[in-house]
């Protein structure tokens, strides 16, 4: 470094050294700046306007920009910067804020808000308003904000609740509370929290149903990140939708129709039952006798009695021994309990409607199924006509408009098999070969070589047998599925089962072998289940003595004798006409949905590891925190607990 007087030494004698200065430019070379008056060369003022130029432009491109972003920042920064974070610091952050304010003079979690109306109701009411209209009446509303946007002093929410939505336009000149308190609130709500409005109706310029609030208040947080979209799949991994169903009904649009839809079913057939005089009965869901139908029961353990028991696979005899008691028309709606497979179609617990009518046989009933279910789906879905995709991706367009044609058991099979037959290239050229349906009559069905029989049919018409064990119900069922069924696309009934095929049904009163049963099958699928019922207490016993010989074949869905209910048909049952039908199957066909996970609120799943309660577990990018160890877990779930504690919440957990 120089010293001081170095720098001056030499300074001076640069000074000293450096040539004289040159002449100024003669003054006709010089001109005025017009804004400033001093004179300065031409050049030098070109340069200076270009830039002042510029200038102005940059100035007004910037004075362009709209203020809002400015403002957005005051209010909404907090929780668009906190929709960047990810889920489990979202939701350690949310948590926390919603202990602080725990304590203040307005907690996230009071205990009433008085609502004037629902939002179905207000978006009927105030549908016709013309667009800008502002009521001078005061409204209070509830429900959901699923959107939150800005503009300005201008904030706006989209509030759901029971399928309807309204506009919330909220902005510092009509809030009763003032500004400060108004920022407030809006740097509070996050999209997924409950509030509570309090404003004037109305409708945006552009005609959207609004309310413009003078009050908001936060009803419960939604501490959870919540994933963003519209539409019917913002939800699409089924083990969050069917594990997590909150977050598949307020998501998913049209979810919760699914369900409505649901409800509307069961009114209308119990308002059917009941303007018929029919009386709704409750029986038990545990039974020491897992009859009334042929399938696996579950198994449970009484305590008190120190007994296994079974959970009900059917209420039939119950329902019937109701009959015999003199209600001479009852009916149940509730759920049953299979311990069977589970798949789109089936579920281990479902929903069933039966009824049982005194002095009414199958003839009856068919008549009333047709004009029951054809009202109710008119009455549903406003026409007898209904798309349906299963889950092989096949299209039905189902007509359910009556009548529906009738199809006998044993006579379909045979017709069916001709056919199948006739068409096969392997019948021979002269039309002498042998019937690929051998037996007569359904009674050939119940001789000792009927099982070798049936598989030769399906040997020779090319159709797989059912699983073992090889019954005669079994495999006569498994050629009604292959050939019938699969016919049935608009509704159709198949009558007359063999008598092997129904034990609980009445023989038919001119056809021997053969019963007064009946099956609605609707694409493909059956869909109700009916017959008259059998009332002679002797062919009863009958009937359970051969279900006991299938039982020791190997077949565990046989019916199991009961003792007591024979008992009960020996104090008479009148001539009775019985009915079922599938509640979870009927809402699949009316609401297009090829699963029965679908149209059940909490359908069965396959539990996940270190689940600890309904739907726990499930995890998903969407939805969730992704695991990150279970250490690190642990540690952020004290951390929680911890922070509740001081603000004086004693987690529950």
């Amino acid at each position: 470094k120089m010293s001081k007087s170095t720098h001056n030494t030499e300074s001076m004698t640069a000074a000293d050294e450096a040539p004289p200065p040159e002449a100024p430019p003669a003054a006709s070379t010089e001109v005025v700046d017009p804004e400033t008056g001093a004179k300065m060369s031409k050049n030098a003022l070109k340069k200076l306007q270009k830039k002042r130029e510029a200038d102005r432009k940059k100035a007004e491109k910037a004075a362009e920009k709209p203020v809002a972003p400015t403002k957005k920042t005051s209010v909404l920064a907090a929780s668009e910067k906190e929709e960047e974070l990810e889920p489990h610091q979202y939701f350690e952050n949310r948590a926390a804020a919603m202990a602080r304010l725990s304590h203040s003079d307005n907690p996230p979690w009071p205990h009433k808000f008085e609502v004037d109306l629902d939002i179905p109701t207000y978006a009927t009411k105030y549908a016709s308003l013309e667009p800008g209209a502002r009521l001078d009446t005061i409204v209070k509303l509830a429900g959901r904000a699923m959107r939150k946007a800005g503009q300005g002093k201008l904030i706006f929410y989209d509030v759901v609740q029971g399928g309807s939505k309204v506009q919330v336009m909220s902005d510092p000149s009509t809030y009763d509370a003032g500004e400060e308190a108004w920022t407030r609130m809006h740097e509070l709500l996050r999209r997924g929290d409950v509030v509570g409005v309090t404003g004037y109706p109305g409708k945006s310029k552009r005609g959207e149903l609004s309310i413009f609030p003078t009050a908001l208040e936060l009803l419960a947080p939604c501490l959870h990140m919540l994933p963003k979209g519209q539409g019917p799949k913002v939800v699409k991994d089924p083990e969050v939708r069917f594990r997590k169903r909150y977050l598949d009904l307020l998501l998913n649009e049209g979810s919760s129709q699914v369900f409505q839809t649901r409800a509307k079913i069961v009114k209308s057939m119990r308002k059917y039952l009941d303007d018929r005089g029919f009386l709704e009965v409750e029986t038990p869901m545990m039974n020491m006798i897992a009859g009334g139908a042929t399938a696996k029961p579950f198994v449970t353990h009484f305590n008190e009695l120190g007994i296994d028991v079974f959970l009900r696979v059917a209420p039939e005899l119950y329902l019937k021994t109701c009959v015999v008691g003199g209600l001479d028309r009852v009916y149940e709606l509730g759920r049953q309990f299979r311990n069977e497979g589970m798949d789109q179609t089936h579920n281990p617990e479902f929903t069933t409607c039966e009824f049982y009518m005194a002095y009414a046989d199958f003839h009856d009933l068919m008549d009333m199924t047709e004009d029951m279910i054809s009202s109710l789906v008119l009455e549903v879905t406003g026409s007898y006509k209904v798309s349906y995709t299963d889950k092989d991706g096949h299209h039905y367009d189902i007509d359910f408009a009556p009548p529906w044609p009738r199809i006998p058991m044993f006579e379909g099979l045979r017709d069916a098999l001709k056919e199948l037959q006739d068409a096969s290239s392997s019948s021979s050229s002269d039309g002498l070969s042998a019937p690929w349906w051998p037996f007569e009559s359904p009674a050939e069905l119940e001789a000792a070589d009927a099982v070798p029989r049936l598989l030769e049919v399906h040997a020779t018409a090319g159709i797989d047998p059912c699983k073992p064990p090889h019954t005669v119900a079994r495999l006569v069922d498994n050629l009604v599925g292959e050939l019938l069924e699969t016919k049935c696309v608009s509704p159709a009934f198949i009558t007359e089962h063999p008598a092997v095929m129904s034990p609980l049904a009445k023989y038919h009163r001119s056809k021997p072998a053969v019963t007064e049963r009946f099956e609605l099958f609707v694409a493909t699928k059956e869909l109700c289940n009916a017959y008259t019922e059998l009332n002679n207490p002797f062919v009863q016993r009958e009937r359970f003595a051969a279900q006991a010989a299938d039982t020791a074949a190997g077949d565990d869905e046989a019916m199991v004798k009961d003792e007591d209910f024979c008992v009960a048909l020996e104090h008479g049952l009148a001539p009775t006409g019985g009915w079922g039908c599938g509640i979870d199957r009927l809402t699949m066909f009316l609401t297009d949905n090829a699963s029965i996970r679908d149209v059940l609120l909490f359908p069965a799943m396959k539990p996940l590891a270190g689940s600890g309660g309904h739907g726990s577990g499930a995890a998903s990018a969407e939805a969730a925190p992704p695991s990150a160890g279970g250490a690190e877990e642990a540690s952020v779930a004290e951390k929680l607990r911890e922070q509740l504690r001081q603000a004086g919440i004693e987690p529950s957990c």
